[in-house]
């Protein structure tokens, strides 16, 4: 009997291994191209492309016997094959064969039983035997000896099974009995055998072919080319009817004016979101149930982060139709041009173009660039934790050299299991850390838009005002809008988040719930298939200590058992595996079904419920998003929770389904296999029956207590979701609360900054308000972030404390080495306690692993949090704090550095004075008479300033009190109380209420004008006094120019006393002063060349005059710093 092997154009290559531990070989094709770019050419192009050449390839087994089964009975198994692969599909022929030839060691064999796997068969001729799923069973009461039985079948390869892999592998297990000299022997057989693809492939270049190719390719160009050329033909001819149809419609467009649709209505139908929703069946259906909780985290996270980006991308669409809206508004209540608004709005959507362009740019870059980063880093630590393992094992290998013993061995597998618990906790710090860096980027990306969102408005309002589109009120009108609008996105961007967070903790805590209850049924059904197989082998040891079956086939059976056992079990886990994925894939299909079903009908909602075409009110369109959106969420996540359910349910009866079939399957061995075995060997029927009856009723009872158990850990998970909801509701009011805390601690921030004496213009006060909306636009927090923060801090806590406790473990490791040293004598049992005291070491090291206290680091967590919390607020208000410092220091210094200039001329002006008096050039009264007729200049500018100063200040009072007006109009008049006197006092109240929020609302705007106008007022006040101060300086610049004329002062000598008394101003200011002086002095003024040149007897006397006069007021200017220096005053006065 030979084994045939055949190949074709994707030949199959099989053999059957007949011995028990045969290694097998690889069937892989030596071919160049098989594994080529040729071999992922689809197949239509292959078959026009290559010729292909069909091989019959015999391989005939040299010895059949030699390869075969064989049993000390004589007994030999064989299972051969061949595959037909000239047909679709292909075909393959099985034969098995059971020999009982040697007549020399032949006896009786009876009762076999073969089982033939045929998975990734379907069977198309047989015997006739009996077929369960991938199991054929065959069965033959008795073979005498020198017989032979042969059993032959074909089948059709099942492609789906096949090339899952590429291999197929399909046992015969034969079981059998052997009785001779009174004794039975039951013995089992198994003959491997493996179908394995091998592709081979010939090419021949066929030029016929490719002639062919090449004629119908230029044919099909040329069609194609004329083609062309007819369309751009007839595209000309109609070219102008079309460009002015378009501009028809374009002007229409313009005409009708409509904003941008929402992103809400758009695109894409949340295929993402749906797929990420599909992993929870994965979860259920494959996870371990040890691992199931880990992963659920890990989906959690994942969600999250979705969440974000989609609350992300609503925030920013809603700010842009909000802008548009105002916009618009502005138009209906004629303060902006319909042109003007037309061109700003297109400014608004190009800018904003601009920008989502430029932050998907960035978003791409930052990732790559964190990839890489993360990448090396793991890489790093994942080498030096090798390193470290290797170490370790090299120093047990060297200890194992020494002792031979199977405590080495114990000691060896320990270590192993640490390196591996080591390096799992390292990669999941590893990928804790990773995504809290993606985490982070995301996050400064996001506050990164907002901020860029601010700045394109306030930019934009402040170029059109500048450019006179725009009015100032008109502009002051937007921005106060713009303020108020933008508070109540953040209000309603706080409640889709909290509300988001809500229903996504919600639904993990549910989904958490179900994985309990899985792993409830799973530890369930263990528990059941465990005490059903215990009950055969039971059964065999009851029958041995009663005395009815002998110790010899006690051995025999047990073994046959454990067979038996194991095949029912692999079928088991096998059938639900195969079940599972059928399950997984109908589950999907329904869920993506019914999720797209519910966001089409969501999808419709939005658009027939599109604000624009009914309200101009954007404190309508606000709220029409918030009913619907957190409308929508509460219906996708019911929606969500049903499938979750119903999920859990089918899975539910699946298990239960194929774990009632396996134990009947133990059942009918421990009934339709032992018992008869045992019957065969004299044990009585009646005890037989008896022991039978009784594991019925332990089965029973075992599934009672089973049903009980899960019953009430059942009801205690219900109790805990319950909890659980209870808690999710109250921290939903907490949030929503502490969140409206903070946004009431942004408008007293900015009432405080207001009230502060501060002065600025209304480009300042618009630069300041950007800079508050760019401030308090981060005081959120993204709905992913604690939570990966948190996972981030738990893996430090927790390898902080592995590090300390493994570092006790080494301490004690070598004070006890250290000990032991000292005392044992001999070189081999130092060895053997080394050996036991690193045992010891390494147990305590796993168990550390292990038996981690996580309420402490849970607690150190939440503190953390709430510290970094509040660290970010504080950076918030310090960031804008300096701010508003830099603002009002820039102010501080161009006062001083003008009172530093006026200050300097007072001083030029003194000495050119006292140098004109001891010069007597000018008697003291005609110096005099100088500084009178400079008075009244002086006098005039101040009584300008002080007639602008009450101009503006008249201003004030009435704007005041026209605020104040608008105040005393909004409450309840006397006439309305009188009318509506009779009626009953609740409906007084609610009117009163409903007044009194409005009432609140417009006093805060009303004092926040107040204040932004006293800002704006006492920055023109200072501009005024400003203006009034460089006349002033002015009119003293030209008087010490005139004084400069009359003393002949010299430039140089000049230049130099500026400089001492302009310290901080630079060399180009100090130049300025003076080329402004020497232009007042008509130009009259002597250079030091002059003053050198001069050689007569009253410029030499000038001259030392001068440099007296430099000399002196070099030394007051000393005298002076020196006086504000405390140490050097207190020293003088002692």
């Amino acid at each position: 009997m030979g084994c045939l092997g055949m190949a074709g154009p994707f030949p199959l290559a099989m053999w059957a291994n007949k011995a028990p531990h045969q290694p097998l070989t690889s069937a892989a094709s030596d071919n160049q191209w098989s594994h080529s770019l040729f071999a992922l050419v689809p197949s239509w192009t292959r078959k026009i492309l290559f010729k292909r050449e069909s091989d019959l390839n015999h391989q005939l087994l040299e010895d059949v016997s030699n390869m075969s089964v064989s049993s000390e009975f004589g007994i030999t198994l064989q299972k051969c094959g061949v595959v037909d692969v000239e047909h679709d599909p292909q075909t393959a022929y099985i034969t098995l064969v059971i020999n009982n030839t040697n007549t020399l060691l032949s006896t009786n064999i009876t009762d076999l039983i073969l089982l033939d796997n045929i998975t990734g068969l379907r069977i198309q001729k047989t015997s006739g035997n009996t077929t369960t799923d991938g199991v054929q069973i065959y069965r033959k009461r008795f073979l005498q000896g020198g017989e032979h039985f042969v059993i032959n079948y074909s089948a059709l390869l099942d492609a789906k099974e096949m090339w899952d892999g590429r291999i197929l592998t399909l046992p015969a297990k034969l079981t059998f009995s052997s009785s001779s000299q009174n004794k039975t022997h039951l013995v089992s057989l198994t003959a491997s055998f493996t179908i394995t693809e091998e592709k081979k492939t010939k090419i021949m270049y066929s030029h016929a072919i490719t002639a062919s190719g090449f004629f119908i390719a230029f044919f099909i160009s040329l069609v194609l080319t004329c083609a062309v050329f007819l369309i751009i033909y007839r595209t000309q001819i109609f070219k102008w009817s079309f460009c002015s149809k378009n501009q028809e419609i374009q002007h229409e467009l313009s005409q009708n004016h409509k904003l941008e649709h929402s992103q809400f209505n758009s695109g894409d139908l949340f295929s993402e979101d749906i797929i990420m929703n599909d992993q929870i069946i994965d979860i259920l259906s494959f996870e371990e149930p040890g691992n199931m909780l880990r992963a659920l985290e890990d989906l959690e996270v994942a969600s999250l982060t979705r969440a974000d980006a989609d609350l992300e991308a609503q925030r920013t669409q809603i700010c842009k139709e909000v802008i548009g809206m105002m916009l618009k508004n502005m138009v209906l209540s004629h303060n902006l041009f319909p042109h003007v608004e037309k061109k700003i709005s297109s400014i608004f959507k190009k800018r904003f173009l601009a920008m989502e362009k430029e932050i998907q740019e960035e978003y791409e870059r930052k990732m790559v660039a964190l990839t890489a980063e993360c990448n090396l880093e793991t890489k790093k630590k994942m080498e030096a934790q090798c390193q470290k393992a290797r170490a370790a094992n090299e120093e047990a290998e060297e200890l194992m050299k020494k002792i031979n013993e199977k405590p080495a061995v114990e000691y060896r597998n320990l270590l192993d299991r640490l390196h591996r618990l080591d390096q799992d906790h390292l990669k999941r710090f590893l990928l804790v850390k990773q995504e809290e860096y993606f985490a982070k980027a995301y996050r400064q990306l996001a506050v990164t838009q907002r901020k860029e969102l601010h700045t394109i408005f306030f930019a934009q309002i402040t170029n059109a005002t500048l450019k006179g589109e725009l009015k100032l009120e008109a502009a002051k009108t937007l921005v106060e809008g713009y303020s108020k609008i933008q508070g109540d996105i953040e209000e309603l961007m706080d409640f889709l988040q909290a509300s988001r967070k809500y229903h996504l903790n919600r639904r993990f805590s549910y989904r958490e719930y179900l994985i309990s209850k899985i792993q409830l049924r799973h530890s369930h059904v263990s528990a059941l298939i465990n005490a059903a197989a215990t009950q055969i082998s039971s059964l065999l040891n009851k029958m041995e200590r009663a005395g009815h079956l002998p110790e010899s086939h006690l051995g025999m059976l047990l073994d046959r058992a454990e067979t038996e056992i194991n095949f029912v079990k692999q079928k088991f886990d096998h059938d639900l595996k195969q079940e599972k994925q059928k399950l997984r894939q109908k589950l999907i299909t329904k869920r993506r079904r019914e999720m797209l079903q519910k966001k089409e009908h969501q999808k419709e909602q939005l658009s027939f419920g599109d604000p624009f075409k009914t309200t101009n009110d954007i404190t309508h369109y606000l709220r029409h998003w918030k009913d619907l959106l957190s409308g929508h969420t509460i219906e996708f996540e019911e929606l969500v929770e049903k499938l979750d359910n119903e999920a859990s349910e089918e899975l539910k009866e699946l298990l239960f389904s194929l774990t009632e079939k396996a134990i009947e399957e133990f059942k009918r061995v421990q009934c339709g296999v032992f018992v008869q075995e045992l019957v065969k060997l004299n044990v009585p029927k009646l005890f037989l029956l008896e022991a039978v009856e009784e594991h019925k009723k332990e089965m029973a009872v075992k599934h009672e207590q089973l049903e009980r158990e899960e019953h009430d850990k059942s009801m205690a998970a219900e109790e805990l979701l319950q909890f659980t909801r209870q808690k999710l509701n109250q921290e939903l009011e907490t949030g929503i609360s502490e969140q409206k805390k903070l946004r009431s601690w942004e408008r007293s921030v900015f009432m405080q900054l207001l009230s502060l004496p501060l002065s600025l213009s209304e480009e300042e006060l618009l630069r300041m308000r950007q800079e508050l909306h760019c401030c308090f636009s981060q005081v959120d927090s993204s709905l992913a972030w604690p939570k990966i923060r948190a996972r981030t801090l738990l893996q430090t806590f927790e390898m902080e404390q592995r590090d300390t406790e493994m570092l006790k473990v080494d301490q004690n490791l070598a004070m006890t080495s250290k000990q032991q040293h000292s005392k044992m004598g001999k070189t081999g049992s130092r060895n053997r306690n080394k050996l036991d005291i690193l045992k010891k070491s390494l147990q305590a090291k796993i168990l550390i692993y292990e038996d981690l206290v996580k309420d402490e680091n849970l607690n150190k967590i939440k503190n953390e949090l709430q510290l970094e919390k509040e660290h970010h607020l504080r950076d918030l208000e310090n960031k804008l704090g300096e701010y508003i410092a830099s603002l009002a220091f820039q102010k501080t210094v161009k006062k001083s550095k003008m009172l530093e200039l006026y200050t300097a001329i007072i001083n030029v002006q003194a000495m050119l004075f006292e140098q004109l008096s001891t010069s007597k050039t000018l008697s003291k009264l005609e110096c005099i008479q100088i500084l009178e007729a400079h008075n009244p200049e002086i006098e005039e500018l101040d009584r300008k300033l002080e007639y602008e100063m009450l101009h503006k200040d008249s201003a004030q009072q009435h704007l005041i009190s026209r605020q104040r007006w608008i105040l005393d109009g909004l409450g309840l008049s006397s006439e309305a109380v009188e009318t509506n006197a009779e009626r009953h006092v609740t409906v007084l109240l609610r009117q009163a209420m409903n007044k009194c929020r409005q009432f609140i609302n417009l006093y805060q705007q009303s004092l926040r004008d107040e204040q932004w106008n006293c800002v704006v007022l006492e920055n023109l006040l200072e501009n005024i006094e400003m203006d009034a101060f460089l006349a002033i300086y002015s009119q003293e610049l030209r008087l010490a120019g005139y004084l400069a004329k009359l003393t002949r002062v010299p430039m140089g000598m000049l230049h130099r006393v500026l400089n001492w008394l302009l310290p901080s101003s630079s060399q180009s200011e100090v130049l300025s002063v003076l080329d402004s002086i020497n232009k007042y002095s008509d130009g009259v003024v002597d250079s030091d060349s002059n003053a050198d040149e001069s050689g007569s007897c009253r410029k030499r006397k000038n001259q030392e005059l001068w440099q007296a006069r430099e000399k002196k007021v070099r030394q007051d200017l000393i005298n002076r710093s020196l006086e504000k220096i405390p140490s050097l005053k207190n020293r003088k006065d002692r």
